[in-house]
């Protein structure tokens, strides 16, 4: 009787297993394996991944203010880029050093005045029948400033916040000067033959990067800037402190109006019925604006979400990784949908292989 070891052809490996049937379950087990372990690491890795993902997004700030200039100086890249980095350092040291004074003075008392007037508007909701115990919303308000995310959880303080920053804005400078580099690694890491659809579809989500964000930015100065002019001509206290947080929060569609707009009502009602009427009405002004002329013009020059998709994705986001989740919800939602539509497209052009869409990098 012959025993398997002289069966085996020679120069078989012994760990070689014969049955194809064997084979086939070994290989969709080894699968499984595999997409287990990928999620595991890729949740694990979850907040790496985001703060690298904010750093793309600075970059593309930063090379979008690059090819702008590049329109009107005939310079080199790395110029570009220099004065770029070297006005954004300047709009900040100016926004501390000389506007800083009086937005520190508002910011003092901005919590002081928010506070009396949730507490004047529990009295009125008490006075009306409504059973509302100022201790339970206390404890509403600590549980949502303890809930946030994973990422500022394990960051924690400010220390650890300051921390992130200067690594996001570290990475992105690097991936700003030369990103052609670090593309061209990612697309090393596919196979040959799919490497023009890989390049294809880096392009076109490059490309909606900055036009999303350029957008994203012009409505930011417009809201702050139109925010603080229309408060500051009534009269309104912290006109100055609320134009920023509304240009700010513009960043977050959806939730940061809605939190920009009920500090303004609140700051509003401090000074008189009229003057609460007044920061409603602003506010509606402000985010008709926003809604009918800066977001359908944003639109049409990048991807256009569906504004139910976004809030959900925030929603997500913010749950998962806290207020940087909520904030790169909308830049991570339009680069997966411009995923999904250069792969329709390529599918639905019989799978051709792209030309790398040079004229959407150049």
């Amino acid at each position: 009787m012959t025993d398997d070891a002289t069966a085996r052809e020679p120069g078989t490996s012994p760990t070689r297993i014969e049955s194809p049937k064997l084979r086939f379950e070994a290989q969709k087990a080894l699968v499984w394996g595999l997409v287990i372990g990928s999620i595991w690491l890729a949740v694990h890795l979850s907040q790496s991944l985001l703060v690298l993902f904010a750093a793309a997004v600075f970059a593309s700030m930063i090379d979008g203010g690059a090819r702008l200039l590049g329109r009107v100086l005939p310079i080199g890249r790395g110029w570009r880029v220099t004065i770029v980095l070297l006005l954004t350092v300047a709009f900040f040291a100016w926004l501390g050093y000389f506007a800083g004074s009086q937005i520190s003075q508002q910011a003092a008392q901005f919590p002081a005045i928010v506070s009396e007037q949730i507490g004047r508007l529990i009295g009125y909701l008490q006075a009306r029948g409504f059973a509302i115990n100022p201790a339970d919303v206390q404890n509403i308000a600590s549980n949502l400033v303890s809930g946030v995310g994973t990422v500022t959880r394990a960051i924690g303080g400010i220390l650890g916040a300051l921390t992130t920053g200067f690594l996001i804005a570290i990475i992105g400078i690097y991936l700003a000067i030369d990103p052609r580099v670090y593309e061209r690694g990612v697309v090393w890491m596919v196979p040959e033959e799919r490497r023009a659809a890989l390049y294809d579809t880096l392009s076109h989500q490059a490309y909606t990067l900055r036009r999303l964000l350029a957008g994203r930015l012009l409505g930011m100065f417009a809201e702050g800037i139109f925010t603080w002019a229309l408060l500051a001509v009534y009269g309104v206290p912290m006109a100055a402190l609320l134009g920023l947080l509304t240009g700010l929060l513009a960043f977050i569609p959806n939730i940061g109006a809605i939190i920009s707009g009920l500090l303004m009502v609140l700051v509003g009602f401090s000074g008189g019925v009229d003057m609460g009427l007044y920061t409603i009405f602003v506010y509606f002004l402000i985010q008709n604006f926003d809604g009918y002329v800066l977001v359908p013009m944003i639109a049409k020059k990048t991807v256009d979400l569906a504004p139910a998709l976004v809030l959900a994705a925030q929603l997500i986001f913010g749950v998962l990784f806290g207020i940087m989740g909520l904030a790169l919800a909308d830049p991570l939602l339009a680069m997966i949908k411009v995923a999904l539509e250069r792969r329709s497209k390529r599918l639905g052009d019989g799978d051709a292989e792209p030309d790398g869409a040079s004229g959407v990098r150049a």
